[in-house]
């Protein structure tokens, strides 16, 4: 199941990550692609804000993996374009993330495609214009695609409300 929506601000596209969060279950895995500011910070601050969590997001990449366990799952936020320099996935127990409780959010997942789990939500996220985004949400495996179809009726009803 894919779906692909049209933002025009950073409040739509937190919006999204915010929404999305409802029906986040634990052990999942979500895939952020995106050129350098596309928004995935953004999307991942809405994200965390519909998990409850209050504390500042901030981008993962010179610290590879921030987590925040206060929420009502825990999010652990990854940027794997710097995990060579870091002695790569099994200096670091990348592994071990996606089997813990709570919700992975990987950008720059290619440079790991053999440690992630084969069922996972895949975001792409392109800037369209300064201030437009599409973002396509591809849902692969069972329990993805029942998330995905929860948060089209959700999205639905915010954009008619």
């Amino acid at each position: 199941m894919t779906i692909t929506i049209q933002t025009t601000s950073q409040e739509e596209t937190m919006k999204i990550g915010e929404l999305l969060a409802k029906g986040a279950f634990s052990n999942s895995t979500i895939i952020l692609s995106g050129d350098l500011g596309a928004g995935k910070t953004t999307f991942t601050k809405g994200f965390a804000l519909g998990l409850d969590i209050t504390r500042v997001i901030k981008s993962p990449t010179y610290t590879l993996i921030r987590e925040y366990t206060k929420g009502r799952l825990p999010l652990f936020h990854m940027d794997m374009y710097r995990i060579e320099e870091s002695g790569g996935a099994s200096e670091i127990g990348l592994e071990e993330y996606f089997h813990r409780e709570g919700v992975v959010m990987v950008e720059w997942a290619n440079f790991i495609e053999e440690e992630l789990p084969m069922n996972r939500l895949i975001i792409s996220i392109e800037q369209t214009s300064l201030t437009t985004r599409s973002i396509t949400l591809d849902a692969i495996g069972k329990e993805y695609e029942k998330w995905l179809n929860q948060f089209e009726g959700w999205w639905t009803n915010e954009r008619e409300s």
